[in-house]
């Protein structure tokens, strides 16, 4: 019986240290999250659901998602889950959003209810606005933005929520060398007034950038291993004698320059959509399951090493993978439908170290997750053998 006693005060004092690992174990998930975002878009009809894809993410151990809208479905579904959001606001509500109360009335219904226990931190206003040449989109989108911010300073969350929109790389008219980054003459008289309201409201200035692109257009002139982060010879620019081993890197930099050149060295540059499709149409060269395996894969380890650019080596470089699911009702060509890093069944389109699993459907984990569960089983059989021992 004295024995008894003693099991039961060992187990007693063992279940404590049990809690306190677990404790510890899940402050450590969420302080050491991959230091990168993905993109969640929804353009589909075999997605899981929003709860399934919570735990996939939570499995991932990554902390920030954009989403193009702002499912309240999605939102719900992550709450008090640490993961930051960035919500959308699609181009077809611009107009409505000029009006002051509309912009109110949309993040009282869209963004204050959630706030309390989802992280939401950014709206993007419109995306690609200007890559579509609708005059009236464009006349639209810095209004809607003043809006939309000034709804958020009304209702006091402009601290907790920025606003911004998002860019094609298309703006440019010049990238190369990166310090003659220079933004489309026709453009200016609207992208001078949005570059003055980040700098006011301190928000990014958002652009997606996809090397990809470039390489497909001209798989002669550009080298495979300078656009997928391998050892290549790099290139100079001429004028700042900087030397660059990627073109994500230069294009930053190219963007760097375009807003620099119009007064502005106050704002920072965030990369909201970047990746490479693991499938396209005979013509889109390139695109391959093993190049697209090889890009994001190098990107995630410069993302961890918090590199810089070499004009900015003070800037960590912040990006937004595209994307989480292969959508496939996505329009256009092929590669569209294939810049996922996991097909909608959970199960990743290639290996780049990021592996989680969906409930009901489990796929092995390297996760820190499934290391420290590992210990702390290790551990209990440790202690029972020790305990049993002593009987």
């Amino acid at each position: 019986m004295a024995n008894m006693r003693s099991l039961m005060s060992s187990f007693s004092s063992y279940f404590k240290m049990l809690l306190l690992l677990l404790t510890i174990s899940e402050t450590f998930i969420q302080t050491s999250g991959y230091d990168f975002g993905i993109n969640y878009g929804q353009i589909a009809n075999n997605l899981p659901s929003p709860s399934r894809v919570a735990v996939l993410i939570k499995s991932l151990n990554v902390s920030r998602l954009k989403l193009y809208d702002a499912d309240p479905n999605v939102l719900s579904a992550f709450s008090n889950s640490n993961v930051e959001f960035i919500i959308g606001l699609a181009n077809e509500n611009l107009q409505s959003m000029r009006d002051p109360s509309k912009a109110q009335s949309w993040v009282q219904q869209n963004v204050q209810p959630y706030l309390s226990q989802t992280k939401i931190t950014c709206i993007t206003v419109g995306n690609e606005v200007f890559n579509l040449n609708d005059t009236q989109l464009m006349m639209n989108l810095l209004p809607a933005m003043q809006s939309v911010y000034n709804a958020l300073v009304n209702l006091g969350l402009s601290q907790q929520v920025t606003v911004t929109t998002a860019h094609s790389f298309n703006i440019l008219s010049s990238s190369f060398p990166p310090s003659s980054g220079a933004f489309r003459q026709d453009l200016i008289p609207y992208i001078q007034p949005l570059l003055n309201f980040h700098a006011q409201t301190k928000s990014p200035f958002l652009i997606n950038a996809y090397p990809f692109f470039a390489y497909k257009d001209s798989p002669d002139k550009i080298s495979l291993s300078y656009v997928l982060f391998q050892p290549n010879s790099g290139s100079i620019d001429p004028v700042t004698n900087l030397h660059y081993d990627n073109m994500l890197y230069a294009q930053i930099d190219a963007v760097y320059a375009a807003i620099k050149a119009l007064g502005h060295t106050d704002i920072v540059v965030r990369i909201s959509e970047t990746g490479w499709p693991s499938k396209g149409d005979p013509d889109e060269v390139g695109a391959t399951p093993e190049n697209a395996e090889i890009y994001n894969s190098n990107l995630l380890k410069r993302i961890q090493q918090k590199q810089a650019t070499p004009a900015n080596p003070s800037v960590p470089i912040d990006i937004f993978v595209f994307a989480l699911f292969n959508e496939d009702l996505k329009p256009g060509p092929a590669s569209e439908r294939n810049y996922g890093l996991y097909y909608p069944d959970g199960s990743p389109v290639y290996n780049i170290g990021l592996q989680g699993y969906l409930p009901e459907m489990v796929i092995e984990s390297k996760s820190n997750v499934l290391s420290i569960n590992f210990l702390i089983y290790t551990i209990t059989c440790l202690v029972l053998c020790w305990e049993l021992s002593r009987l």
